[in-house]
């Protein structure tokens, strides 16, 4: 039997709430120090809302690939995760352990954090836990979109549509957007 992916995404929405409890968290368990917790918030706030930046550039480039060599937009998902590792960037489940390492890079250049305590793979748990807490959400909200949808043919172009239709709707209500 073949494991299912971890589906987990980053939503704007929850950026403020995911970076006021990563900084919370590792001073309140004593493994940063800081000056200012507003502004390491922010400083976490950057490095989320620079993921979502680059994320929505891999997404253009992905789509311009298959525009270019003709291919179906079936094949995005394949052609964004190789466009994302020809860039040495994190998707699907490797965006958590890239945005772990970019946070613990963060926290070494941020003139607000006064000292780590912990080492990386400490730090790596700990931020792990609550990025997936966060952004494990999709999972959910695709699985109760697919429940909506089982009279229309997966993969067609009518799918795809409805797909985010009906998931920016159940987005909305859960209130993720």
């Amino acid at each position: 039997m073949k494991l299912e992916e971890v589906k987990v995404r980053l939503y704007q929405g929850k950026i403020p709430i995911i970076s006021a409890e990563l900084v919370r968290t590792l001073i309140n368990e004593g493994d940063i120090e800081v000056t200012d917790q507003e502004e390491v918030e922010k400083d976490v706030e950057a490095v989320l809302k620079e993921y979502l930046r680059v994320e929505r550039l891999i997404d253009e480039e992905a789509k311009d690939r298959l525009s270019k060599m003709g291919m179906s937009y079936s094949d995005f998902s394949k052609v964004k995760k190789m466009v994302a590792k020809q860039k040495g960037f994190g998707i699907g489940e490797d965006a958590i352990s890239y945005l772990v390492s970019q946070i613990i890079e963060c926290f070494m250049h941020s003139a607000h954090v006064e000292e780590v305590f912990s080492d990386d793979p400490t730090l790596n748990v700990k931020m792990r836990s609550v990025l997936r807490k966060h952004m494990s959400v999709d999972e959910d909200v695709d699985r109760e979109v697919r429940e909506k949808m089982k009279n229309i043919v997966e993969g067609t172009r009518e799918w795809e549509i409805e797909y985010e239709k009906r998931k920016e709707e159940i987005k909305k209500k859960l209130k993720l957007t």
